[in-house]
């Protein structure tokens, strides 16, 4: 008599493809039952950031923290810091002095661990010939590389998250993984993201960034000071984006490409305080928002503090 021998093939699966998955039916497909280790279903199972309590919240911090410290061989802290009362945050970027250095590019990848290979920027800074509408974003120059700046004949305007009052984004994420928090930022957890990248087609600055593959940082080169909503290390398929250096400014700081700038030219405050820096050059200089007319009410303001 032949003896039947059933084989179980066991494949790995993800959150995204998971959600795929169910809306197809998952037959044949077996979960990974005996090589899923607590930390994996934990993870996989992992309750909705704003459904959580703070005892929830902290497991799942101190899980992460023991992965990344596996992972890079170093103490990583994951924060947790709450918006702060009666802080509505906005940024102010003088385009009359932007030199197109990048300095503030570089500064923003090495605070946010922003992956090397594949490259990710959050901030992108584009050239145009004077003269030219700077407001047509798909029309401008990403990648000039002159021996000096600035070059006559152009000026320059860096592109980031707007952080948008009436953000297209958050409405077109299915599974809810991106928000904006009370003190206007929108954040992104990368638990619940899916990678179907809605949220990238939503939003018409570009602002958003996709992980093709693992993003890829030497552990000597990553900021161990992170946030869970901000800069901790990210998944291959998930999106990040520009939160205004949430690590840093709900604990009292500029965001780094402020502190980088080496002509002054980024601002940054609380636009519910008269007395900031940010209600001064709105109330006092001629600002604009980037695509106004389409009612997404930025909280990122361009402008000139002299001609040019």
């Amino acid at each position: 008599m032949k003896r039947s021998v059933r084989t179980r093939i066991e494949i790995p699966v993800s959150r995204r493809t998971f959600l795929k998955g169910a809306a197809i039916g998952l037959a044949g497909t077996a979960l990974p039952l005996t090589n899923a280790d607590a930390s994996f279903w934990e993870a996989f199972f992992q309750k909705y950031y704003r459904e959580m309590n703070e005892e929830e919240k902290k497991k799942v911090i101190q899980r992460l923290e023991k992965e990344y410290g596996q992972k890079y061989k170093k103490a990583i802290k994951v924060g947790d810091e709450k918006a702060l009362p009666g802080v509505l945050f906005g940024y102010g970027l003088d385009l009359s002095r932007c030199i197109g250095c990048r300095r503030c590019v570089y500064a923003c990848v090495d605070e946010n661990n922003q992956s090397k290979d594949p490259q990710i920027h959050w901030i992108t800074v584009l050239r145009f010939k004077k003269g030219e509408k700077f407001t047509d974003l798909e029309e401008s120059e990403k990648y000039y590389n002159p021996k000096e700046v600035p070059e006559p004949g152009y000026f320059y305007m860096p592109v980031q998250c707007q952080q948008c009052e009436n953000p297209p984004c958050v409405k077109a994420c299915p599974t809810q993984a991106t928000w904006k928090e009370p003190d206007g930022i929108v954040v992104v957890d990368y638990n619940w993201c899916i990678g179907c990248r809605y949220c990238m087609a939503a939003c018409p600055y570009g602002a958003r960034k996709f992980n093709w593959a693992s993003p890829n940082r030497k552990a000597e080169e990553i900021n161990p000071n992170t946030h869970y909503l901000g800069n901790r290390p990210r998944y291959k398929g998930v999106v990040e984006k520009c939160t205004f250096c949430i690590q840093r400014t709900r604990n009292g700081r500029y965001p780094a490409c402020v502190e980088a700038c080496p002509v002054g030219a980024r601002k940054f405050g609380n636009l519910l305080d008269p007395e900031s820096e940010m209600r001064y050059l709105i109330e006092h200089k001629r600002v604009f928002r980037l695509k106004e007319d389409l009612n997404t009410y930025p909280k990122f303001y361009y402008f000139f503090a002299y001609g040019r």
